[in-house]
């Protein structure tokens, strides 16, 4: 029996809607993304389906996979979606105070909580009535896809080779220190090249297989060789690990003051020179020229600049 084909218009909303369950490849999963409920994403979906006359989505062993015909429409509808985005910023003001706009910041976790509680109070002051979501990133995340899809609008990132086909600017530039105990026995005097080779280092898991970090990157080319004691996940478990050890951690400034602010821990100036961890935001050319995107990089940039300038 032929599906029905629907009376219901294919509007930005269905475009969206269809999107995201071609990514979350679940209803409820896009209801919360959309902050929608379950009972509209699926009325949604109903009429996607009447308007294509395909599935569009099936259930199998492992969860609902798209059929081929969702796939091939797929491309064309995230491709709409951004031809509209650019047709309705084009020439137009972006009014922050009276925008309804999501907004999507994607990031790993070596940024101390500090930046995004800045960013998140200008957010709040200047765009009361938008939405600001903050992704955390993994080493498996596909941000450069997630950015041309226009999943993410922009993503915070210190990769020693950013990718060239991103557009790119500096937030912060940050040097590196040595956080420790506030009780270590090396805490109150100048490291040696030799006291950094002896310490016992808590060390994150390498963030991405296809690029060592600069800090790594640099005590190679130094042949400098540190004792890897403890290696952990997550960047904001290592400052937790310091107090009552022997344990020291190599991060960013910005990084160690504010976990100094809750622990009794201590700051020491590296003894290798290392060259400042460089921050920066990318973002595609498909929202470069959108205002209210320009808008929201400033913000970005503006809280950037304020953590370097505390004292």
């Amino acid at each position: 029996m032929p599906i029905r084909r629907s009376s219901a218009t294919l509007d930005t909303y269905l475009l969206k809607v269809f999107c995201m369950l071609m990514t979350e490849r679940s209803v409820s999963r896009t209801a919360l993304k959309l902050n929608q409920s379950q009972p509209a994403i699926s009325v949604a979906l109903k009429n996607l389906r009447l308007i294509f006359q395909d599935p569009l989505l099936v259930r199998e062993k492992g969860g609902m996979v798209p059929t081929d015909r969702a796939l091939t429409i797929l491309e064309h509808a995230r491709s709409a979606l951004n031809s509209i985005d650019t047709m309705l910023e084009t020439g137009e003001a972006f009014e922050p105070a009276s925008s309804r706009q999501t907004f999507r910041i994607g990031s790993p976790d070596y940024l101390a909580p500090a930046f995004a509680a800045s960013v998140v109070a200008r957010f709040r002051r200047e765009a009361p009535h938008a939405r600001l979501v903050l992704h955390s990133l993994g080493p498996d995340f596909d941000f450069e896809q997630s950015l041309a899809e226009g999943n993410l609008d922009v993503v915070i990132g210190n990769w020693p080779e950013p990718p060239d086909r991103m557009h790119l600017s500096v937030l912060l530039e940050d040097p590196i220190v040595c956080l420790m105990a506030a009780d270590h026995p090396l805490a109150n005097r100048q490291l040696s090249i030799d006291d950094f080779r002896r310490i016992q280092h808590v060390v994150p898991t390498p963030y991405s297989m296809t690029q060592r970090g600069m800090i790594d990157t640099m005590l190679t080319s130094l042949r400098i060789q540190r004792e890897e004691c403890v290696e952990v996940q997550s960047f904001m478990l290592a400052p937790y690990l310091l107090p009552g050890t022997d344990l020291a951690f190599t991060t960013t400034r910005h990084f160690a003051r504010y976990y100094a602010g809750l622990l009794p821990l201590a700051i020491v100036e590296s003894p290798i020179d290392f060259p400042p961890m460089r921050f920066y935001q990318l973002w595609h050319a498909r929202n470069h020229h959108a205002s209210s995107h320009q808008w929201l990089r400033h913000l970005l940039g503006d809280c950037g600049r304020a953590l370097l300038a505390r004292p």
